[in-house]
C-alpha cells in the first residue's frame, strides 16, 4: 500500500502550486476530530487525502473533496486506481464520491469505473473574486452599490480588526443561523478550525466593530494562491452600517496579503446567471439573499465540474440515495 504519513504528505503538496484548501493536512486533522477518519494515498505524482464516515455494521462512505487535478501533467494512473480501490474495500466503502478541484469546463475528468453523480457535497456554483491589479482596480471592478456601502461603513465608523474570541464568533454564527434558516458546527468545530490554520498564517478571523461592538465576522483561509470565505455571521444591529461589505474587502485585503491571486466568496444558489440576474432582487429562499451581497464585489460565477462515484455495494448505494432524495423533498 501506499499510504502516507503527514510529513510524506506534506511533502506531496508542496511539489503542487495550489493544492485546494479541503486537501491541507489542517483539512485532514479537523475532520479527524469531527467523525472522519483519514487516509492520505501518494503514488507517483498523484495523491488523494481520502475521509472516511464510519457508519453502522462496520460500513463506511468515502469521499474525496476537491482532489487535485489542476497541475497534474498527466491523470493518474491504473496503479493509483488500483491502489484507491484498495483502501476503499479494505475500509468496506459503500462507494467513494471524488469532487475533482477544478470548474466546470476546465478539464474531462473522467476516472474508470466511476459513475456520474447526482450529489456534489460541496457548493456546486460560486463567485469567484480576481485579486490581480492594484486595490483601486479591484474595487474598480465591483458593483457601484457595493463599493458605496464599503466607503459608507468606513465613514460611519466600522472598524475591521483581527479577533481571537471565538466563543464571540460563535455567538454571531447562532444567531445568523436562526435568522437565515442556516445550518451551523459546534463552536468547538470553529475552533479547532482556527487553532490547526491560524499559526501556519493560513487562517485569519476578523471582526466589524462599531464603538467596540461586534457586528460581523469572517473566517478567511489562503494556501496556494487561493482564498477562500467559509464562514460568516452578523447580528442584527447597525445593519445600516454596512458591515459586512467592508468586512469582505478587509478579508480580501488579508488575503492579497498572503500571496492569494483569487478569493473564492464560497456558494451562491446553483442556477445559471441568467437565471439568477432576473430573479435575485425577489427571491428569498435559500441562498438567494447570499447571492445578492455576494454578486456586488464584481467576481465571476463558476460551476464545479461534477462529482462522480464508484460503487463497491450497488444496493446500500441506491438505500443511500433514496434516503438522500426523502431529506431532499423533505
Amino acid at each position: 500500500m501506499s499510504e502516507a504519513s503527514l510529513s510524506e504528505w506534506n511533502r506531496f503538496l508542496q511539489g503542487h502550486p495550489s493544492p485546494h484548501l479541503l486537501q491541507t493536512a489542517e483539512w485532514g486533522a479537523l475532520k479527524s476530530a469531527f467523525g472522519w477518519d483519514v487516509i492520505r494515498l501518494v503514488l507517483g505524482r498523484a495523491g488523494a487525502q481520502i475521509l472516511l464516515r464510519r457508519l453502522p455494521l462496520g460500513f463506511t462512505i468515502a469521499y474525496i473533496p476537491k482532489l487535485t487535478v489542476r497541475d497534474q501533467p498527466q491523470p493518474p494512473g491504473p496503479d493509483f486506481w488500483r491502489e484507491l480501490d484498495e483502501v476503499c474495500r479494505r475500509r468496506r466503502a459503500i462507494f467513494l464520491k471524488i469532487e475533482p478541484d477544478a470548474f466546470e469546463g476546465e478539464i474531462n475528468f473522467h476516472p474508470p469505473s466511476f459513475l456520474p453523480s447526482t450529489e456534489n457535497i460541496q457548493p456546486r456554483r460560486t463567485i469567484v473574486v480576481d485579486l490581480h491589479g492594484s486595490e483601486d482596480e479591484i474595487l474598480a471592478r465591483m458593483k457601484q452599490k457595493c463599493r458605496y456601502n464599503i466607503r459608507l461603513a468606513e465613514k460611519k465608523g466600522v472598524i475591521v480588526r483581527p479577533w481571537d474570541d471565538l466563543a464571540g464568533f460563535y455567538k454571531l454564527v447562532q444567531i445568523t443561523g436562526g435568522r437565515d434558516g442556516f445550518g451551523v458546527h459546534s463552536a468547538e468545530y470553529y475552533q479547532r478550525a482556527y487553532q490547526l490554520f491560524r499559526p501556519g498564517g493560513r487562517c485569519e478571523l476578523l471582526v466589524a466593530e462599531f464603538e467596540n461592538r461586534p457586528l460581523a465576522a469572517l473566517m478567511v483561509f489562503a494556501r496556494g494562491g487561493r482564498a477562500w470565505y467559509l464562514y460568516g455571521a452578523s447580528n442584527d444591529e447597525e445593519r445600516n452600517r454596512m458591515p459586512t461589505y467592508l468586512l469582505q474587502w478587509e478579508a480580501m485585503r488579508w488575503a492579497r496579503s498572503k500571496g492569494a491571486e483569487q478569493y473564492d466568496l464560497w456558494g451562491v444558489p446553483d442556477e445559471d446567471e441568467a437565471l439568477l440576474e432576473a430573479q435575485f432582487e425577489e427571491r428569498h429562499d435559500g441562498l438567494w439573499g447570499v447571492y445578492r451581497f455576494k454578486r456586488g464585489f464584481g467576481g465571476a460565477l463558476k460551476r464545479a465540474a461534477p462529482a462522480v462515484d464508484k460503487i463497491y455495494r450497488p444496493w446500500l448505494y441506491q438505500l443511500y440515495l433514496r434516503r438522500l432524495a426523502g431529506r431532499e423533498s423533505g
